[in-house]
């Protein structure tokens, strides 16, 4: 069909013109509008139709590379599913391999514990062969005590060491470690209730606390000695004043609470002082039960020593084995008043670090001290000692015995 305006150019350019002021568009831009319809052969229309054509190619090329950009993401989305599943699967098999060690892990230290608790074991009864044994020779020397030679220290006569009447007596510079008297020294014997050294060292060195309440039970009464207490069954006190009457009186039945209700009971208390004996060099020692009531409790002058060594590094032996008195409440309401059951303590004249008595028939009366005389810190031990009295005169002839050497010195 004819254009619009090839017809209304016949009629001349005027009223073309004319025309297209009332539509509001020119020829020109008429025909600028769409030129292939004007002349679909001209140069225009071409012009018109190439850059639609790279129009379009220029979208199938972005069509494309979208496709591709697309398929090489979809490819990494893919890639990393695999990866993060291969990394699920390795996670997998490292917790299996962690497992694997833990229980085999868990396994050797079950076997290391097990070797060491055997080898604790035969130690234990290596010891107490060894202080059978002592003992055995301890009694063979006491029948010919007479024999026995005494070790003196420059100044002493053997008059001034006959005096001392306890049958086993020691005393130690603690400074110099020098032996300043020694009488029966290499003898292993009972203790009695010098065991209670060893077991305020284990106490306090587990670090229970010391504010828990322990209860004194049926358990904590002696059956064997019948020794009497004043802590009835059903007394409630806390850990600290348990440990407090049992250095400074001697209380057995708080003694033995400690013991009761440290973790594992009486026997891994038992093994604990054997290891805090072992750990401080007391190879003569052997411990079975913290009150000393037991004749198999046994040590010698030096490892004594050792042990008050230890207890003097600890406040709170010094505090409460050289403290005068204490007053605790005991069951029903009643309070009592328990005293120190070493009388030196009292005495203005002696200056005392660490104090701790004990008796048992099998031991006699026993005696040990940290002590300063003349500005020297010694270590004093006494064992079985006859007379109810002979442990306190033995200290002071003791005493007498150093402050007259260093008066020679």
């Amino acid at each position: 069909m004819t254009s619009f305006w090839t017809r209304m150019a016949k009629f001349g350019t005027g009223a073309a013109t004319a025309l297209a002021l009332v539509l509001g568009a020119t020829p020109a831009t008429a025909a600028r509008a769409d030129p292939c319809k004007t002349n679909s052969k001209s140069a225009a229309c071409k012009a018109t139709k190439t850059p639609a054509a790279k129009t379009s190619n220029a979208k199938s090329t972005s069509a494309k590379t979208t496709s591709k950009a697309t398929a090489a993401t979809s490819k990494a989305s893919a890639a990393k599913t695999s990866t993060a599943k291969n990394s699920k699967a390795a996670a997998s098999n490292s917790k299996v391999k962690v497992v694997l060690r833990s229980k085999k892990s868990a396994a050797d230290e079950a076997d290391r514990q097990a070797a060491s608790r055997a080898t604790a074991e035969k130690t234990a009864r290596a010891t107490a062969a060894r202080s059978r044994n002592a003992l055995a020779v301890s009694a063979a020397a006491e029948v010919a005590e007479t024999d026995t030679p005494t070790i003196l220290s420059a100044g002493t006569t053997r008059a001034e060491a006959a005096a001392v009447r306890s049958s086993i007596a020691y005393v130690q510079d603690l400074e110099s470690s020098t032996v300043l008297f020694a009488k029966n020294d290499r003898m292993v014997r009972p203790i009695a209730s010098i065991s209670k050294l060893m077991t305020a060292l284990v106490v306090i060195d587990a670090n229970q606390p010391l504010d828990e309440v322990l209860e004194i039970t049926e358990d904590d009464v002696d059956r064997v000695r019948h020794s009497p207490s004043r802590l009835t069954v059903g007394t409630r006190l806390t850990r600290a004043d348990m440990l407090h009457l049992a250095l400074m009186s001697s209380e057995n039945r708080a003694a033995h609470s400690l013991g009761r209700y440290y973790p594992g009971g009486l026997p891994a208390f038992a093994r604990a002082m054997n290891n805090k004996a072992q750990s401080l060099g007391m190879y003569d020692s052997h411990f079975v039960e913290p009150t000393g009531l037991s004749s198999q409790n046994v040590s010698s002058p030096r490892d004594l020593v050792r042990m008050m060594r230890a207890a003097g590094q600890r406040p709170l032996i010094h505090r409460y084995s050289t403290d005068t008195e204490y007053e605790v409440a005991v069951r029903s309401g009643r309070t009592e008043t328990f005293r120190n059951t070493n009388a030196l303590v009292r005495s203005a004249d002696w200056d005392i670090k660490v104090s701790k008595t004990g008796f048992i028939n099998e031991a006699g009366e026993c005696l040990v001290m940290l002590t300063r005389i003349n500005g020297r810190d010694l270590a004093i031990v006494l064992l079985n000692s006859q007379g109810k009295y002979s442990r306190i005169g033995d200290a002071v002839r003791v005493r007498r015995l150093v402050q007259n050497e260093v008066a020679m010195m």
